[in-house]
């Protein structure tokens, strides 16, 4: 079934680029917005640790976008949505960085979508290159 998906329309190089052109701009955004936000409003964890962390990964995402390099694409969505869904069993089991990163339900919520996400598309992307 992944077969004839993979064939029809972009290649997985080119959805991975398309994703990590809207996701590194979110990684930034969610940075900049957990130092901005009052802790009594956010949903989401406010850590600084946390905030620089997305402000990194945005920043390298971004990176990679602006110099349409593909299998870095594909290599930065599976990692980082593995890393995603490290980071939902780290927060509800305990471990690190949940702590350390403060996360919150919302946190783990979207670290499930994402991850699943960012590993699938990486996955493919990795596989047809």
């Amino acid at each position: 079934m992944l077969d004839s998906v993979s064939s029809a329309g972009p290649s997985w190089a080119t959805r991975n680029v398309q994703l990590l052109t809207w996701f590194a701009p979110l990684l930034l955004a969610a940075g900049v917005l957990g130092f901005v936000v009052p802790p009594h409003l956010a949903l989401m964890s406010g850590a600084p640790a946390y905030n620089v962390f997305h402000l990194l990964a945005g920043s390298i995402g971004s990176f990679i976008v602006l110099r349409r390099l593909s299998p870095a694409a594909a290599t930065f969505n599976l990692v980082f949505g593995a890393i995603d869904l490290y980071q939902a069993l780290a927060g509800l089991t305990g471990l690190f960085p949940a702590r350390l990163f403060a996360l919150r339900p919302a946190d783990h919520v979207l670290h499930v979508g994402f991850g699943l996400l960012l590993a699938g598309v990486g996955y493919l992307g990795k596989k047809s290159g």
